[in-house]
């Protein structure tokens, strides 16, 4: 018997072995003209990223939420393995996959123009990866998700830039009705979106109006809408599943196509690693037209 036992845990850990890895850097960082500043990011490589020297590769852009960093997918995510299993196992294409640290930004350009990181990311950060890296350097081949601020901040840079970003996949993403957006404003909750000092509701509204996802999904131009593919999912204990479900009925209304998900689950990491692979098997759907 101890031998039979022997034997499945060799055979378990050569199985485990035949599953080859990929790479993760940290550390890695753009000097940002626009902003002003270095530009942290993490950058995942698939295995055999080093030895295929004439293969390219498409990207992920993997958005951390509040109050985390570049190395939040990594640490907290465990994306890095859940990546390798995933292309070990044919559920998805090897991508390379890049985590920018977004600050406390939104992901946006604030109301003001003086914090422009939107501008950063297409001007800037994306040419800089491209060029770096062993990229298809073209919108087909470029996705964006993220979770909670990174899941708005995915949709928002899709909405403003389709034709740089084809793909789109927010998890727990933060979606607010106007009304709902006014009621969690709070001075320790940065938020580019109005001035902060501002407790009136109309001239909040006025500023919010062009940041707000729900609003911008029903008055943008459909051509540009349908240009990209749409995926959101959340967790329906979620304090942000009603904004998500909002979104769902929205898209409907305008007969956008999207994949829309819910299960069981709260706004927290356990969610998120269970859910992201799935993003990452709807994002391999676009880049390898396999639907």
């Amino acid at each position: 018997m101890k031998k039979q036992v022997t034997i499945i845990t060799l055979v378990c850990i050569s199985i485990f072995q035949l599953i080859a890895q990929g790479k993760v850097i940290e550390g890695k960082s753009i000097a940002s003209k626009i902003l002003g500043k270095n530009v942290n990011y993490s950058v995942y490589f698939p295995p055999n990223y080093d030895a295929s020297s004439g293969r390219k590769y498409p990207v992920l852009y993997l958005l951390h939420g509040y109050s985390d960093n570049e190395t939040a997918w990594v640490q907290f995510g465990n994306i890095d393995q859940t990546a390798d299993k995933a292309i070990a196992n044919g559920d998805i294409t090897p991508m390379i996959i890049v985590m920018p640290n977004g600050d406390l930004d939104w992901y946006v350009n604030d109301y003001s123009g003086k914090v422009r990181w939107m501008d950063m990311f297409i001007q800037e950060f994306i040419p800089t990866i491209d060029k770096e890296y062993k990229t298809r350097a073209s919108s087909e081949y470029r996705a964006i998700s993220g979770l909670s601020m990174g899941g708005y901040g995915s949709f928002m840079m899709c909405i403003r830039n389709p034709s740089v970003i084809s793909q789109c996949a927010g998890l727990s993403s933060a979606f607010w009705t106007s009304e709902k957006a006014f009621e969690v404003r709070s001075d320790d909750f940065k938020q580019p979106f109005w001035p902060t000092k501002s407790k009136d509701k109309d001239e909040i509204f006025k500023y919010y109006k062009n940041y707000n996802v729900l609003d911008l999904m029903k008055t943008l131009p459909l051509d540009s809408l349908k240009k990209v593919r749409w995926y959101f999912d959340c967790g329906d204990k979620d304090y942000v599943t009603d904004g998500n479900a909002l979104l769902h009925l929205a898209l409907n209304e305008r007969k956008i196509e999207h994949d829309y998900r819910v299960a069981a689950g709260y706004h927290n990491w356990q969610y998120w690693r269970t859910h992201i692979l799935d993003a990452l098997k709807f994002v391999t759907k676009g880049f390898d037209r396999r639907d």
